[in-house]
């Protein structure tokens, strides 16, 4: 049997070779889409065209290419800002709209409505004790937004 995922009890075991295996940066890394591509590739085999029957699809392409096993920057600490809130790369990541940086401006709606909306949350949803942390993302996030 080849690298051949095989499904049991919800987790991917391969048939040979194990799970892992070692990248040109010599780092070990867990075998999926661009692994099976690039042995493909070695073996001199015809890649399937787009839309054929096995071919990988445009979305699991873009799956692959997200650290994490597809997680967006934003949800980990690499798209964060120590300071609070998202650094540019996570504000990219995030696929529900377009995420601006935050203003410090007093005029501006947004500020006054992230203010209001962050500032209910603070009181509802977070315990005495993350309320007071300076730490807290939440702390952070209205540190950086000046509310």
């Amino acid at each position: 049997m080849g690298d051949i995922a095989l499904r049991g009890h919800g987790r991917a075991m391969y048939a040979k070779g194990g799970r892992t295996h070692v990248t040109k940066e010599g780092k070990v890394a867990r075998k999926g889409l661009w692994y099976n591509i690039h042995q493909k590739r070695k073996r001199g085999e015809k890649m399937r065209s787009k839309g054929d029957k096995g071919a990988p699809t445009e979305k699991a392409i873009k799956r692959s290419q997200l650290k994490d096993g597809g997680s967006p920057a934003w949800t980990r600490k690499e798209g964060k800002n120590p300071s609070g809130g998202l650094n540019q790369k996570g504000r990219d990541s995030y696929k529900g709209g377009t995420l601006k940086a935050p203003t410090k401006s007093k005029t501006s709606g947004r500020r006054k409505s992230f203010c209001a909306r962050m500032g209910g949350m603070k009181k509802r949803l977070t315990s005495a004790k993350t309320a007071r942390d300076p730490n807290s993302r939440i702390n952070k996030a209205l540190r950086k937004w000046d509310c």
